[in-house]
């Protein structure tokens, strides 16, 4: 799998004065877009359209300096309709704009070009099964909330902290299916995975019970799910199970993600040191 994202990371490269199209991207790949989007974002640490976009406008950057073409030549080159959307990009990324940067000689931001290698740390398995469910349901409240590639997610915290406890009591006693009790549910994430898309994040129970006044209700079809557990210190725990299951086990597996909602189960300890936590993702085996 990896061999097959390095080529097709190569394939970038050489369209960078070209719209990159994502289906024969993930054609290299031998996957689907979504999982190609999905494995990239979590092992690079951005969504693949930013690192294009990075890496468009650092060999722009380097064409700026050397002052060969036009500011407008090279803007229109690297896909920018106009002079001022590429200045505005450019700014964006290097702190400066390019008209600046050519006549100072600035020193400019550079997005290296990506390799990525298997790198297995540690003595223990993962550990994991793979079920598959019939269609159930999410119950509970549900927050359109930004998303945040690195720290908390303040939107998603303060959301969760104005439920009023009665409630999750409420919903609690509803939970009779897999993951048992309250869960942390988010769907329906913009294709790109880009930092400040917005998501659906629900916080409520997976239950064949109704929606009772004031909850909403997520239908999840049948399908396949690869379920990852983990118990440590929190949050780093959860953390690192998130970056295992993307670094190590997609790689090292027949399976591919899938569309769907990602649900995390936590146990906190008394003093909120500890987690227990059970992490649900939508699989396929991959036809690669």
């Amino acid at each position: 799998m990896l061999e097959r994202l390095n080529q097709a990371l190569e394939h970038i490269e050489g369209r960078l004065e070209q719209q990159v199209d994502v289906t024969e991207l993930a054609r290299i790949a031998a996957t689907s877009e979504y999982h190609l989007r999905r494995m990239f974002s979590a092992l690079a640490g951005m969504p693949l359209s930013e690192y294009v976009r990075r890496r468009r406008l650092t060999v722009a950057g380097a064409e700026v300096l050397a002052g060969r073409e036009s500011l407008l030549e090279i803007a229109v080159r690297y896909g920018y309709g106009s002079g001022e959307a590429f200045a505005r990009a450019f700014r964006a990324m290097h702190g400066i704009g390019p008209g600046e940067a050519r006549r100072t000689g600035a020193v400019l931001v550079s997005q290296p070009r990506l390799a990525f290698r298997l790198t297995v740390e540690g003595s223990s398995s993962m550990r994991y099964r793979v079920v598959d469910r019939p269609d159930f349901s999410v119950v509970g409240l549900k927050a359109r909330v930004p998303l945040v590639h690195t720290g908390p997610n303040q939107a998603m915290i303060d959301f969760v902290r104005g439920i009023d406890p009665r409630t999750l009591e409420r919903l609690e006693k509803l939970s009779d299916q897999e993951p048992q009790g309250i869960v942390a549910v988010c769907d329906d994430l913009d294709p790109s995975r880009a930092e400040g898309t917005e998501l659906d994040y629900y916080h409520g129970v997976v239950t064949s019970a109704a929606a009772s006044e004031g909850t909403t209700v997520l239908s999840v079809p049948a399908g396949t799910w690869a379920v990852f557990t983990t118990s440590g210190p929190a949050p780093q725990a959860i953390q690192e199970l998130w970056r295992d299951v993307f670094t190590q086990w997609f790689p090292s597996t027949p399976y591919r993600s899938r569309p769907g909602p990602e649900i995390l189960r936590t146990r906190l300890s008394a003093d909120g040191t500890e987690a227990d936590a059970e992490l649900w993702l939508p699989v396929e085996r991959d036809q690669g």
